[in-house]
């Protein structure tokens, strides 16, 4: 498995926000790149020196590969952490609603997950992801979108790309991804693209009172807290493809 380091930018942001902010994210997806390049550069030189008869050069390099990588992966926990908290505060984005702008691939599969998850527990019937369009990323090809549909189809949820090509309905109850007629300023296409079976057994009856803010931004907390380790572990036994 490889673990694509796409650069977002400043548009990994889905509402507008301080330079500072941009600058931040920015910072710790350039650290973590340049970390990167370096642990990349040691293991290299590691594989040269080991080729040339030269062990003990060979295992000084490779231990300072590592530790560019393990500098790199709390670079990008950073980053992802402080991205996810950003997008996703309290009055920023709807309670049925979780936003990946700025993610990585494999951390908006994990972030996704995790999000389903904690859905289940709450009742809830449905969720709206957004993705972005793919307008800011390599080739102005769509990344994260692909990757959602595909935890979908494996849990057999049934979802729909809405009228607006950067949000996913998703519903979590089972059936069709029909968005529900108390959301019409949230349609979604005719033409549905649906995941198998239906949705998780013994799900319970949806609740419709909404979450007081800090109950919201304590959720985003414990989403973070559980994902992150899980990302990383999976950072660190896979290639960086830059």
């Amino acid at each position: 498995m490889s673990y694509e380091m796409n650069y977002l930018g400043a548009r990994a942001f889905n509402h507008e926000q301080s330079s500072q902010a941009e600058e931040e994210y920015d910072r710790l997806r350039s650290l973590a790149r340049q970390e990167a390049n370096k642990r990349n550069n040691c293991f290299e030189r590691s594989k040269q020196a080991y080729e040339d008869g030269d062990g003990a050069r060979a295992k000084q390099l490779s231990e300072e590969g590592k530790e560019h990588g393990r500098r790199m992966q709390e670079y990008n926990k950073q980053a992802s952490e402080f991205i996810f908290r950003e997008n996703n505060a309290s009055g920023r984005v709807p309670e049925d609603t979780i936003d990946l702008h700025g993610q990585f691939v494999e951390e908006a599969e994990d972030i996704l997950e995790e999000r389903i998850k904690y859905a289940r527990q709450h009742g809830q019937t449905h969720l709206h992801v957004i993705v972005g369009r793919g307008n800011h990323s390599t080739n102005h090809v769509q990344k994260i979108k692909p990757r959602v549909e595909q935890v979908c189809r494996e849990l057999g949820l049934q979802y729909a790309t809405e009228e607006n090509a950067g949000r996913i309905y998703i519903n979590l109850a089972g059936g069709p991804a029909e968005m529900p007629l108390s959301q019409p300023h949230q349609p979604y296409q005719q033409q549905p693209h649906y995941g198998g079976g239906g949705g998780y057994p013994g799900q319970q009856q949806p609740h419709h009172q909404g979450q007081p803010q800090q109950g919201k931004q304590d959720d985003i907390e414990a989403i973070v807290e559980k994902v992150l380790p899980r990302v990383l572990r999976k950072l660190g036994d896979c290639c960086i493809v830059m």
